[in-house]
């Protein structure tokens, strides 16, 4: 109970800063549970996704892989169908290449968006509770202006006391915010690399003759 009342008085006496910090504090825990379960998710479908299309890949059975691919709708999945599609009406490897890199950098944007909020979030509560202390010192020096000398000193190193709670409070949300946008960011590039990394393999199945394969497995 004196930990609860503890942290009631400290927000209290932080002033009406407090609250657009905890607002912030609010928003960015939102988006990194929202973004950890996307990712983990989307990592774990993409995992799948490749266990069922690498042994068709390996033996060359590309009509099968992308009748798999169009059958999902993974990240990895839909890379692999565009490069996949494009082997049906071209022999060389450059084009494929250039029809998976296009279909990357639209799934870019989606593996990160949000993320960088994180980080905007944390700069915004620490500037939040600098200037929530600052208002706070200046209100203090007002305050003690007029006060008999004798009482100066001990009111305004409570005044002081009392404003620092901001900077305080927002240091202790933008520390973990920017720990969390780490994490995430390192989570989202790992998952960028596997799907790099499953393309190259791709292109490595394909031959000249890929193309005449996929067009003749089609007709059959």
């Amino acid at each position: 109970m004196q930990v609860y009342n503890t942290i009631v008085s400290f927000f209290q006496n932080g002033g009406p800063f407090m609250y657009p910090i905890v607002l912030i504090l609010a928003l960015g825990l939102a988006i990194a549970i929202e973004r950890w379960w996307y990712l983990s998710r989307t990592e774990a479908r993409n995992r799948k996704a490749w266990q069922r299309l690498e042994p068709l890949l390996a033996r060359g059975d590309y009509e099968g892989a992308r009748s798999t691919t169009e059958e999902n709708e993974t990240e990895i999945g839909n890379i692999l169908n565009y490069g996949l599609s494009r082997l049906r009406s071209t022999r060389r490897r450059e084009d494929v290449e250039m029809a998976m890199e296009e279909s990357l950098m639209e799934t870019m944007p989606v593996l990160e968006k949000r993320t960088h909020y994180l980080a905007t979030f944390a700069n915004i509560a620490t500037l939040l509770g600098l200037l929530g202390t600052i208002i706070g010192l200046i209100q203090a020096f007002t305050a003690v202006a007029n006060v008999d000398p004798a009482e100066k000193a001990d009111l305004l190193s409570a005044s002081i006391s009392v404003a620092m709670n901001t900077t305080a409070f927002g240091l202790m949300v933008a520390i973990p915010l920017l720990l969390i946008h780490a994490l995430l960011s390192t989570k989202t590039t790992s998952l960028i690399d596997s799907l790099e990394m499953a393309s190259v393999k791709f292109l490595n199945t394909v031959s000249p003759d890929s193309g005449r394969r996929t067009d003749e497995g089609g007709a059959a």
